[in-house]
């Protein structure tokens, strides 16, 4: 009987190398497959993914407010039941008085009220819109569309609508600018108001809006500065490749339509920054006694798809001449609540003001929420000019406020 053979050691190792080698293709194989059928399914709501770095975060933080986010869709309100975000807000009769977008069952953006008496807790919001569409530039009233569509996504909205207000107070009068889009291929800056008494007793009494910005062309984040300047009024229209502003002699009649010089889409921002990309700008411009605090968004190549929000403060005399810039964001996408939703990654705010020496920005998060951070006002405006990084103390906010106009 002839001896047996022993397998080689070597043959063995190599053998069981086969063996896995084909066990991970197989798991591999797998894999893809799930990934594929995983790839088919594409949910409303997205995550987008935190990136480590890069780390732009300044030593001492916005301070978020602990129960953000402070206005959520509401599933029994039909129009608000999708979204709710990129507030507009204005000071009065100590609270802050919010109007927010919200996207509803129908896929139209209308405006939802609500009012925070301490400038944070939610203690009163509207069951119907408080403002809707009101011409075809708004929304596609007849339901039929004529030419080529806009590549254009702005949180929803496929129908069209009323997005992204913005709110001024100038005199007796609340002046609100808003991005009119048909829901196909119409998409302009409107701006419409309504007197302090009747928004204060919640009489919303808009005057027709009317369409401020050139057919054919796409302008957004258009905001008025709350006074006149060197005897105008005046309207911020661009911030890239420079601040672009537009004077108007008498803003309830405006004459035509206002051209802005501001190149069309995203821009490209400052080189080696974080806003090496900018959006557009944030709120309405702020009265301070060092120039006009401007916020902004921008988004950075090496940390791409994520809105951030940065400051400037500009000339009081001569508003296109920039005095002082953060060179780090205020507030990045960092919180669960700014990541998973209609659009993961994403700070976007069309209001701020100041209440008892405090700053206060509303921003939409992920374009479903609406979210509150506060900074004491002095020292943020203090190292935003002197060095550029703003430093950014919580400071305990008081029961009630006493609302107050943002000049100091």
């Amino acid at each position: 009987m002839p001896a047996r053979t022993k397998k080689s050691p070597v043959r063995k190792t190599a053998a069981k190398r086969t063996a896995a080698s084909s066990k991970t293709k197989k798991s591999a194989k797998k894999k893809v497959a799930v990934r594929k059928i995983r790839s088919k399914a594409k949910p409303r709501i997205v995550a987008r993914r935190q990136h480590a770095l890069p780390n732009y975060a300044p030593s001492r933080h916005f301070v978020r407010h602990d129960n953000n986010p402070i206005i959520e869709p509401r599933e029994g309100n039909s129009w608000e039941s999708k979204a709710t975000f990129n507030p507009g807000v204005i000071f009065l009769d100590g609270g802050a008085h919010i109007l927010y977008r919200a996207i509803g069952d129908n896929d139209m953006s209308v405006l939802g009220y609500a009012r925070a008496g301490d400038g944070v807790t939610i203690d009163e919001r509207s069951d119907e819109p408080v403002f809707v569409p009101k011409h075809k530039s708004d929304a596609r009233a007849d339901g039929l569309a004529s030419g080529a569509p806009l590549a254009y996504n702005s949180g929803g909205g496929w129908n069209g609508g009323v997005e992204d207000p913005r709110l001024t107070r100038i005199g007796d009068r609340i002046y609100m600018t808003y991005t009119a889009f048909d829901g196909w291929g119409s998409l302009r800056m409107a701006m419409t108001s309504i007197s302090v008494e009747d928004f204060a007793g919640k009489k919303w009494k808009w005057k027709k809006p009317v369409l401020i910005s050139p057919e054919g062309e796409i302008h957004k984040n258009w905001g008025l500065f709350p006074e006149k300047i060197n005897g105008k009024f005046a309207i911020l229209t661009g911030i890239v490749p420079e601040i672009f502003v537009s004077y108007i002699d008498d803003i309830d009649n405006i004459e035509g339509v206002i051209k802005s010089d501001r190149p069309q889409g995203p821009q490209p921002g400052r080189k080696g920054h974080w806003d090496n990309i900018i959006r557009g700008a944030g709120s309405p411009p702020i009265k301070t006694k060092y120039g006009w605090l401007l916020f902004y968004h921008a988004m950075d190549r090496n940390d791409p798809n994520r809105y951030k929000l940065g400051a400037m403060l500009l000339d009081l005399n001569n508003p296109t001449k920039v005095l002082a810039r953060a060179s780090r964001p205020l507030l990045q996408p960092d919180e669960y609540y700014e990541n998973h939703g209609f659009k993961g990654g994403v700070i976007y705010s069309c209001g701020a003001g100041i209440i008892n020496d405090r700053l206060f920005v509303y921003y939409g998060g992920a374009d479903t929420v609406v979210c509150v951070a506060t900074a004491d006002l002095d020292t943020f405006l203090k190292d935003l000019k002197e060095t550029g990084h703003p430093s950014l103390q919580a400071v305990s906010l008081p029961k009630k406020i006493n609302a107050r106009r943002s000049t100091l």
